[in-house]
């Protein structure tokens, strides 16, 4: 009935509810305490008839009537704690997925999301959690419970009478065969049907991120008839499920019924023949409900866990993605510990560089380095490899060619973490939460206290328009920062790198998309960072990179031209032909390069 990887999805899932042993067995053994109630009814039935009603002996019988009432009392208590309990230990060992999947997504590699819709891995930490929690562990707890409850029923029915119990299992092979059936449908059929959903969930998200630009350029009905066919191929598969598990329902139903007309005409003979008694008859009716309404459930549970199981495919697919640094080995902590305790030197030799194994190389021999305290500028068209250099340098890709020293020691073999107290970064893109302001510069750190926040926001110049907000650092910020300005919002960015604390602060199109006042203020505040950190900076303003002690001119992968900035104008090569008027070199701070991109 489970396939051998449906067993590896269980093992994984017990792995963590195991963790909730004690909840469990007490759950557990309230399990032979519901069988037992459920024999012991059907044999109380058959004494109070065929002890007492029937020969007319009514001593004794109220006693009997009330010791039923307690064993369904009792039947009913076991099966509310078993449903509890185990229902508790689910939840809770879903709720460690879902940690562990988000701890998980945190620290997948970059390649990971460049291939991977961000709605497909949202749709698996919500919906397809969402399922297992609520079809796989209601779904497993019944088909467990009634799987025992039927097959001690089914030895208790060969007990009292087994001819009328070999009727039963006349039905049996033909339910199971068609079960089975049905149950591999199911399980393809759940298979597109959440592959359906996530692709429907990740359109969705992106049309959400992007509706004002949907409205602007009025690609409604586009962007519907998209959608439309996503949820169309969904509601294809959702009905296809329906049809499968409808009819097995139906039929398991239909069976039931003429199984226990059956048993009502075979048994009302014997009982006439004075071969079966009737309390017997009646007790075994009454036994036939608690085969036959489990089977019939049954059907819905397969339906339930093949659900899940699809589910758990998905999940798994997480579980298996290389994490970011996985299979890496590094040097001694303590050797790299005392190695990068401050930053000193980094280094590119003959470093070339991919996106994908077999494309274009985006870096090309590229070798260059900068020490303690220097400024490094990177200009160049877009796509020269100016960002791509960036994202080598804070570990984003790793699969480079060439050698990246840092402090003398191989980047590859340097644990992410154990540079992040060097470099921080200030990127072109804003992304801010919706938290305050406080968070948003510190993200959380305890490390940053309320006095560094502040320091930070001063230093880039955001401290004057924070405190005329209504609750200053404690502004909450809505939907990537849209209650404030662009300008405002790429301060608070700015706050947040210069907060980090980073000794080499790399910034990345630091003034793209801003107004001309907060522009200033950025201005101003690179220039402290251009006085008093080491630099690497992507820029297309001229004031931003004219005094740096270095500028690489990147074309198409290659650095065609170094030097400082007035070296390389009178080179009168690439650099200079970058600026838009050479007349006012001089005397323009504000020059802008073209798209830097």
């Amino acid at each position: 009935m489970i396939k051998s990887l449906d067993f590896q999805y269980l093992k994984h899932f017990f792995q963590y509810a195991s963790r909730y042993k004690r909840t469990a067995v007490i759950g557990l053994l309230m399990m032979p305490l519901s069988v037992l109630a459920n024999l012991l009814f059907p044999w109380l039935v058959i004494q109070v008839i065929d002890e007492h009603l029937t020969p007319g002996k009514y001593d004794g019988m109220l006693m009997l009537i009330a010791f039923m009432l307690l064993v369904l009392v009792v039947n009913y208590i076991a099966d509310a704690i078993y449903t509890y309990c185990l229902r508790m230990t689910g939840q809770k060992a879903i709720f460690d997925i879902r940690m562990a999947l988000f701890e998980r997504i945190l620290k997948l590699p970059r390649t990971y999301y460049d291939k991977t819709p961000t709605g497909v891995t949202l749709s698996r930490l919500t919906s397809d959690l969402e399922v297992i929690g609520d079809s796989f562990v209601l779904g497993v707890l019944n088909l467990v419970k009634d799987s025992i409850n039927t097959l001690a029923v089914l030895i208790f029915m060969f007990f009292i009478n087994w001819q009328l119990a070999s009727l039963v299992l006349l039905v049996f092979p033909p339910v199971l065969i068609l079960t089975q059936y049905v149950r591999n449908r199911l399980r393809k059929m759940y298979v597109i049907t959440r592959s359906s959903l996530a692709k429907s969930t990740g359109f969705l998200q992106e049309c959400l991120l992007g509706v004002k630009t949907v409205q602007l350029y009025g690609a409604e009905t586009e962007v519907e008839s998209k959608y439309h066919r996503y949820t169309q191929d969904f509601l294809r598969a959702q009905l296809k499920t329906n049809k499968y598990d409808a009819s097995l329902f139906s039929i398991i139903t239909g069976i039931t019924s003429i199984t226990i007309g059956l048993i009502i005409w075979y048994g009302s003979g014997k009982v006439l023949a004075g071969v079966v008694s009737l309390g017997v008859l009646i007790a075994f009716i009454n036994t036939l409900e608690k085969v036959f309404v489990p089977l019939r459930d049954f059907t819905s549970q397969i339906a339930s866990i093949q659900r899940s199981f699809a589910a758990f495919e998905h999940i798994e697919e997480l579980f298996v993605e290389d994490l970011e640094e996985q299979g890496l080995t590094f040097l001694p902590e303590e050797l790299i510990k005392d190695k990068l305790e401050n930053f000193e030197t980094l280094e590119f030799k003959n470093v070339r560089f991919r996106y994908r194994g077999t494309g274009p190389y985006v870096l090309d021999d590229v070798s260059f380095t900068l020490n303690k305290g220097q400024q490094l500028a990177l200009v160049g068209t877009t796509g020269s490899g100016k960002s791509t250099i960036i994202r080598l340098i804070n570990k984003t890709y790793m699969d480079y060619e060439g050698s990246i020293e840092l402090n003398g020691i191989e980047l590859s073999s340097i644990p992410k973490d154990s540079m992040l107290h060097l470099f921080s970064l200030m990127q072109q893109d804003v992304f801010l939460f919706e938290q305050d302001i406080h968070f948003n510069i510190s993200l959380g750190c305890e490390e940053i206290r309320e006095d560094a926040v502040i320091d930070a926001a001063e230093y880039v110049y955001a401290h004057d328009f924070i405190l005329d907000l209504a609750d200053q650092y404690q502004f909450e910020l809505k939907n990537n920062g849209s209650n404030l300005s662009a300008g405002q919002a790429q301060l608070i960015s700015f706050a947040r790198s210069v907060a980090q604390g980073g000794q080499v602060m790399m910034l990345d199109e630091a003034t793209s998309s801003v107004d001309s006042i907060t522009e200033n203020l950025i201005q101003k505040a690179i220039g402290r960072l251009f006085e008093e950190k080491t630099v690497i900076a992507i820029a297309h303003r001229l004031s931003t990179i004219r005094h740096s002690d270095q500028i690489l001119v990147l074309n198409q992968g290659k650095i065609v031209e170094r030097g400082s900035h007035q070296n390389l104008l009178a080179m009168g090569g690439v650099y200079a032909s970058l600026l838009t008027d050479k007349a006012n070199i001089e005397d323009d701070e504000g020059l802008l390069l073209p798209e830097a991109g």
